[in-house]
């Protein structure tokens, strides 16, 4: 049972055991008139928080008002923002502790829109209500796909105006994360602390996330392997679910392997490698097409804040770096191709498989097809008569082609298109339907589509009648995301 008082909250402050240049003590900003928008209460059940107790406290998720344990701090990290090196840091969040769950895990609690901090460069620190419901509803949508992510606790509405094109509605989200450490926060570290900062740092985030390499002699270079491979597993299932993150930025990477920072992100429509939702990227360096590229190129940069560690003569250290990158390298590959193969139902592995799959993305580009809706109509055995994907003679060529794989595998075809059904959502976060809910919301203070797609959204496999309304193709759409908060 939770105590009524303190609503369940077992909060400690671990990251403060770091050196101080990590972070900066600093408290939320008051807000007027706080109110609930949104509460999470399955995810507040596995944080071991009494909902009960907590269904009157907006004023904790506004930040006017701190659970006990609570220490909060901005932390402070560097990044390479569309290449470009900087310092950061929180500018408008703040962690207000480690929640301890009654199983035993741990993760960070965060504000975000909760003001300035001594990382703000000049912005107010505030969010406002539409970014933070999207982040609320792709981050949750994600966790339905089973992609690994942070998540959304809470969204509550300040009470006060933001300023940004025009006046809107002020509002703070709560974000769950394992932690908040990222590729950006070494960056930061070796170029603006000491070798002792940095290893304090690394062995921290050792115990936190892989303690089961502390003991290990090269724990340093095991540690790069650990983090490439799980921004590998990461970015392949990106690639297999058609999500487009925006800003890959070296300050957007966890090195515990979720997915953070929705900013202008976007999942896929129509199939094309180049795709890319974002207003600021004009050169297209954060693609669809790209991210496993750029997924190496953050892997490099981190590998590179490590090589002290590695070895006092960095010059040493640089060979087994470039290793640990280059088998990020074939880990996405594999990842992705084993992905595939469970989206099309193969259980026998073979080497023609690459090429069986490529033909059919190949052929997708060319007529323009819905990502996730042709494999939805695989999975379904439903190819849609007025298709001009599924009345090409290439692809009836392709598919008889997939078919007889299908049929002289180990498998039974019944469990070949169970298998996909478990790796093909009937539906994702459809962008057109995503901002139909948000104008609801806050335009008109309509939440019932946006609680509405969020429940269909929970599980994403379960095909169900309901589900339906969400599955169709989307209107043809020039769209564009925004980093707005």
């Amino acid at each position: 049972m939770t105590d009524k008082q303190n609503q369940g909250w077992n909060l400690e402050n671990t990251y403060q055991q770091l050196p101080d240049l990590f972070y900066t003590n600093v408290e939320p900003a008051k807000t007027d008139d706080p109110e609930f928008i949104i509460y999470n209460e399955n995810l507040a059940a596995e944080l071991g928080l009494d909902s009960s107790a907590l269904k009157d406290e907006a004023e904790i998720f506004a930040g006017n008002k701190l659970p006990d344990g609570s220490d909060p701090i901005a932390q402070a990290y560097a990044g390479h923002q569309f290449g470009s090196f900087t310092m950061l840091g929180d500018g408008r969040a703040v962690l207000f502790g480690e929640q301890l769950t009654p199983n035993g895990k741990r993760y960070d609690i965060q504000l975000k829109g909760s003001g300035r901090t001594p990382y703000s460069r000049g912005g107010d620190g505030r969010a406002v209500l539409g970014p933070m419901l999207r982040e609320y509803l792709i981050s949750e949508a994600m966790h339905g796909l089973g992609i690994p992510t942070s998540r959304s606790l809470a969204v509550a509405a300040t009470g006060e105006t933001v300023l940004r094109e025009a006046p809107m509605p002020g509002a703070v989200l709560t974000r769950v994360a394992k932690s908040h450490i990222r590729v950006g926060t070494f960056q930061y570290a070796r170029q603006w602390g000491s070798k002792e900062d940095l290893q304090a740092l690394a062995d921290y985030s050792i115990k936190r996330h892989y303690p089961e390499i502390e003991a290990d002699k090269d724990r340093y270079l095991t540690f790069l392997y650990k983090v490439a491979d799980k921004q590998a597993a990461l970015i392949a299932d990106w690639q297999l679910k058609g999500f487009i993150h925006g800003v890959m930025n070296t300050d957007n990477v966890a090195i515990s392997g979720e997915t953070i920072d929705y900013g202008p992100c976007a999942f896929m429509d129509q199939y094309d490698r180049k795709t890319v939702f974002s207003s600021i990227d004009q050169q297209g360096r954060y693609s669809y097409g790209n991210q496993p590229g750029i997924g190496a190129w953050n892997m490099a940069r981190f590998a590179e804040s490590l090589l002290i560690l590695m070895n006092e003569d960095e010059e040493q250290a640089i060979p087994k770096a470039k290793e640990a990158v280059e088998t990020y390298v074939q880990s996405v590959e594999d990842y992705w191709l084993e992905g595939m193969r469970q989206k099309l139902g193969i259980v026998d592995k073979s080497d023609n498989d690459k090429t069986l799959i490529q033909n059919l993305l190949d052929l997708m580009e060319k007529y323009r097809a819905d990502f996730n809706n042709t494999f939805r109509s695989l999975t379904l055995q439903q190819l849609d008569a007025d298709s001009a994907l599924f009345q090409s003679s290439a692809f009836k060529e392709w598919h008889q082609a997939w078919q007889d794989k299908l049929e002289k595998q180990s498998a039974s075809l019944e469990d070949a298109y169970q298998l996909m059904k478990q790796h093909n959502p009937s539906i994702i976060p459809r962008n057109y339907l995503v901002e139909e809910v948000l104008a609801a919301a806050v335009e008109k203070g309509d939440y019932e589509p946006f609680r509405a797609l969020l429940a269909a959204l929970k599980d994403p496999y379960a095909y169900t009648e309901e589900q339906e309304k969400y599955a169709v193709n989307p209107p043809e759409q020039d769209y564009q995301t925004f980093c707005g908060t």
